[in-house]
């Protein structure tokens, strides 16, 4: 952690400031604060008044004994720097990557408030990139293994990815000034210039490094004036603007317009077009004069807000602390749109965002110039600055561009694959190597996510390719095969010397394993051997071999009771089987040894030649009915036409009792009309009751189903079907929910006329899935529509015995579901014909 560390300090709210440098923290650090080999420590004074700040430097060796002090002017004010303003009393705060004012060097600071004032401990991220290199994980710099820390958002903190090669830009010339300009440089400190996070690729910051093209153009006017700049960032848009406002920075650049008390500003130092970012494909006019309803987000600070009331009056517009947060509220849709520079808009990447957009330029407007702001008081600074732009060369225009526009620009900063961000935030991928493919190559990837105590969380990536790893595996399995090999060699002769007796017992111990697999139990032997341990395991493999043959045998009766179990449950299901199922596996077995015994030409090639043979048979005599488990008891048993759970004859017997009824009051009622005589009108009845008593017997005698019903028979069903009944109760109360379901919607009034004899649509059961048989059963038969038609007429057309079609499908449905139970038993290869006995 010493090499890590860069800093420890405290900061007063009057902004004394004293820090603790540690030299060893990083090469660069030495380097930048001027510190000898022989020194370690630095320790750092800051105090005084606005204008009169002064910074101390005393250089202390090993032993902390003074080796040096140096005094300088300084306009450091910690009160204005994030890890001061943000640093909470309850909890450590954490700042993004950012530029240390003293050294120039990036790194972040964690730091909390005290009593008197904020404690603050910094690292250097160049020290953090040291410890992610390749070789800490022992690669070679060319192995092209990448690690990376980055934040919950996906932004880079540290990385040993080597950056491409920048395009050099071309130094400049100095100004020639004048004797008063030279004055004024000479006499003013260094300026504080505002430095954007996120704003890409005109002003943003890596792992706090100010990049970006304005930046660029700002490090040339410096060059060419002498002029010293020192950029201020770790802070929003938002804040740096309130921060020049406040006077507490010097310059704030990339602002578009002339926004209202930002003093003067400079000559352009770029000029964009402005763009809207959207996901309204409809949206192709280019104009925001289509969106005025819509919410258009910016980043606020930087004049754009300003720039599109002046030019847009009526946008609903939505102002965002930085480019960011901005993106952010695109992504959520809490903006419709966002305005800004086209090559900003163009470049933006959201992790973990896959929803497209489009980005449209505002044709009704040439490219904007952005602008340096500086007070007034400084006008006299901005007008070198000035001179210094309008100094610019054609050829370091074209390299900034080339630098910074030419290609699509892609957000420095952000972890390169999306698909390494979306692995880091699955919990069970973490702590772990997962192969992953990235672009057309196959690599290896370990994410850790780092308890670091603060509020956000921080990830470690590690990239490896995959042929590194199988490089240094192979490699190592090669050197341990080839001293595993050389040692085995050496040892041969003498394990053969000894190994040749115990092998011999040992091959016969196998011959007599051999025999329990082949369930020869009756002809295991002890093997004969002085070696007790090998005496022991014969003794003990006999022993398993009798325990498993008994065990066999129980285990073929206890399969065998079941299986006998089954069929008697099958029997005593249905009084009319009259112990069929008892009866099939006697008269198999009969006939079998029958032909077993025959010498007849048929069964010449017939024969049980072992008991297993003869065991397989009877197991499937005795299983060929068990699919009737799952057959309906009232199918099985039905021994009438209309019988369903009950003989349905009883019910059309009353409807014949109502007409019988209602023929006798009919009777009377005439007689009492004077309509017809008495004896004319008795007469009448008994006709009628002697048709009436014909008729039921005919329909009583077709339910039993014992004669063939011919085409006349059936007529006459039909005919008798078509006297009517009086019913005056509603026969939709008191029914089951699925006997309602089955009901058809009609609602007749009462009372209502019914037929002696019908099919409803509530005599339909309909299937509740459809009924498919597996290929490699081989089932070939025609299913009914319907799973079950209880209509009265229909069931006592039955031509021959009592069954529908839907009933005789259920019956021989046993058939399948024997097969699929059978099919679903995990017979043992002795017993695995059953199946096949018993289907046929």
């Amino acid at each position: 952690m010493g090499r890590i560390l860069y800093s420890i300090y405290f900061g007063r709210d009057n902004d004394d400031f004293y820090q603790i440098i540690n030299l060893a923290s990083s090469p660069v650090v030495r380097e930048r604060i001027g510190a000898t080999s022989s020194d370690r420590w630095v320790v750092i004074k800051i105090s005084g008044r606005p204008g009169e700040r002064l910074r101390q430097n005393y250089y202390y060796n090993s032993e902390f004994k003074l080796n040096k002090l140096t005094s300088e002017r300084s306009n450091y004010y910690p009160t204005r720097r994030p890890w001061f303003a943000k640093a909470p009393s309850d909890s450590v705060f954490k700042t993004e990557p950012y530029l240390f004012q003293h050294l120039k060097i990036t790194g972040q600071t964690y730091s909390i408030r005290s009593v008197r004032g904020v404690i603050g401990v910094d690292i250097v991220l160049s020290s953090l990139e040291d410890k992610i290199a390749p070789r800490e994980i022992g690669l070679p710099l060319s192995s092209g293994a990448e690690s990376f820390i980055f934040n919950e958002r996906g932004v880079v903190i540290a990385s040993n990815k080597l950056s491409q090669d920048a395009i050099e830009i071309p130094p400049p010339k100095s100004l020639i000034l004048s004797e008063r300009q030279i004055s004024l440089i000479e006499s003013t400190h260094s300026l504080m210039v505002s430095n954007q996070k996120d704003w890409g690729p005109y002003d943003f910051s890596v792992s706090g490094q100010p990049m970006g093209y304005a930046v660029d153009v700002l490090n040339l006017v410096a060059q060419q004036t002498g002029i010293k700049l020192e950029f201020i960032n770790g802070f929003d848009s938002k804040m740096l603007s309130e921060k020049y406002r406040k006077g507490n920075l010097d310059i704030l650049h990339s602002v578009i317009g002339e926004p209202q008390g930002f003093g003067e500003k400079s000559l352009p130092i770029f000029k964009s077009s402005v763009a809207i970012a959207g996901r309204d494909e409809r949206l192709n006019s280019k104009t925001l004069k289509e969106v005025d309803e819509k919410h258009v987000g910016v980043v606020a600070g930087f004049g754009m807000k300003q720039w599109l009331k002046d030019n847009y009056p009526k946008l609903n517009i939505l102002e965002y602390s930085s480019f960011d947060n901005a993106r952010a509220a695109f992504d959520s849709g809490e903006v419709h749109y966002l305005a800004d520079s086209e090559v900003a808009l163009s470049g933006m990447v959201s992790l973990g965002q896959d929803t497209p957009f489009n980005v449209f330029v505002l044709n009704d407007h040439a490219p904007v110039p952005f602008h340096v702001f500086m007070k007034s008081s400084d006008s006299e600074l901005l007008g070198i600055i000035n001179q210094a732009i309008s100094a610019i060369t054609p050829e370091q225009r074209e390299a900034l561009y080339r630098k910074w526009l030419d290609t699509k620009w892609q957000q420095h900063g952000v972890l390169p694959y999306s698909k390494v961000y979306e692995l880091a935030k699955v919990q069970n991928k973490q702590n772990d190597m997962v192969k992953i493919d990235i672009g057309d190559q196959t690599k290896y990837l370990y994410i850790a996510k780092l308890e670091l105590g603060s509020k956000s969380s921080d990830y470690f990536a590690v990239i490896i390719p995959e042929d590194i790893i199988s490089g240094v595996v192979i490699e190592r399995i090669l050197t341990s095969i080839i001293a595993t090999a050389s040692a085995m060699l050496m040892l041969c002769p003498l394990a053969w010397n000894f190994g040749s007796p115990i092998v011999k017992r040992i091959k016969e111990l196998k011959r007599e394993t051999a025999k329990i697999k082949a369930r020869k139990f009756d002809d295991l032997k002890i093997v004969s051997t002085r070696i007790s341990e090998l005496s022991e395991l014969s003794q003990s493999i006999s022993d398993m071999g009798q325990a498993i043959g008994q065990h066999e045998k129980q285990q073929e009766d206890f399969v065998e009771a079941i299986v006998r179990l089954i069929a008697q449950a099958i029997d005593d299901k249905s009084p009319y089987t009259a112990g069929h199922c008892n009866r099939v596996p006697e008269i198999a077995m009969m006939l079998a040894e029958a032909a077993d015994k025959s010498q007849k030409i048929p069964f010449k090639n017939f024969s049980f030649n072992t008991e297993d043979e003869k065991r397989e048979f009877r197991i499937a005599a005795w299983l060929h009915d068990c699919g009737k488990i799952t057959t309906p008891e009232h199918v099985v048993d039905k021994g009438t036409k209309l019988e369903a759970n009950y003989n349905r004859i009883h019910e059309i017997r009353t409807r014949f009792e109502v007409l019988w009824r209602d023929l006798e009051i009919e009777y009377y009622k005439t007689i009492l009309e004077g309509k017809e005589t008495a004896e004319k009108a008795l007469s009448l009845l008994n006709d009628r009751k002697l048709k009436l008593t014909q008729d039921f017997e005919f329909v009583a005698n077709s339910n039993i189903g014992a004669e063939f019903m011919s085409s006349e028979h059936i007529d006459r069903i039909r005919e008798i079907a078509e006297q009517t009944w009086v019913r005056n109760f509603d026969a939709s109360l008191g029914l089951s929910p699925f006997e309602q379901s089955k009901r058809s919607n009609d609602n007749l009034d009462l009372p209502a006329l019914e037929y002696l004899l019908a099919d409803k649509p509530e005599h339909i059961t309909h299937r509740t899935r459809p009924v498919e048989f597996e290929p490699k059963l081989g089932i070939k038969m025609a299913v009914p529509e319907y799973e079950g038609n209880y209509g009265e007429i229909y069931n006592l057309s039955i031509s021959k015995g009592t069954l529908t079609t839907e009933e005789r499908y259920k019956i021989n449905e046993h058939m399948i579901s024997g097969i699929k139970m059978l099919e679903a038993l995990p017979f043992p290869p002795e017993l695995s014909p059953s199946l096949r006995i018993n289907s046929s």
